[in-house]
């Protein structure tokens, strides 16, 4: 795992929360010359810490639709029907986010479609892939209350070990 330093944590909080940032602005943000700066950012992105960069859209005031949350059940749980399941599910854009999860349940996932009639057709669908499901319970979305692409960075890093800041990025 790389070691991160409090300037690379800077970047990933200024990132996280407004994505646009120009590489000169987040430099004099984080206090640091652009050329450090850019290169911190291509050492995150290489490493796989910043995966992407995605603008968040507000549905809402784009098109009707309904986000419904689903578990699912598999009635075998062996590893192919785990690999058939996830496979088949990354071909569907409906399906915005899957997590494997634990605890009697084996998946989750969040759907994003038109309207519920169009919700129930695109599951039944789903159903005749002959995937092993055994059950699933749908929980549809009535209002969105808080949601954050920002993960809790201060809270999730804290007390880990992090190194100082590379003294060849001191301006």
């Amino acid at each position: 795992m790389l070691k991160l330093d409090e300037r690379d944590l800077e970047i990933l909080k200024a990132l996280a929360k407004e994505g646009r940032l120009s590489k000169a602005e987040l430099a004099k943000r984080i206090n640091l010359s652009p050329s450090p700066c850019w290169k911190r950012l291509e050492r995150l992105e290489q490493a796989g810490i910043i995966q992407g960069y995605a603008a968040h859209l507000s549905l809402r005031n784009l098109a009707p639709h309904v986000t419904v949350f689903v578990t699912v059940e598999l009635e075998h749980h062996r590893s192919e029907y785990f690999q058939k399941f996830e496979r088949v599910i990354a071909d569907y854009d409906e399906i915005v986010a899957c997590w494997a999860i634990g605890g009697g349940l084996d998946y989750l996932l969040q759907i994003v479609t038109r309207d519920i009639d169009t919700y129930q057709r695109f599951m039944d669908g789903l159903l005749d892939r002959e995937l092993s499901v055994v059950r699933y319970f749908t929980y549809v979305v009535t209002k969105p209350v808080k949601f954050s692409a920002a993960p809790p960075l201060d809270h999730l890093l804290s007390g880990l070990e992090r190194t100082e800041s590379d003294a060849s990025d001191r301006d």
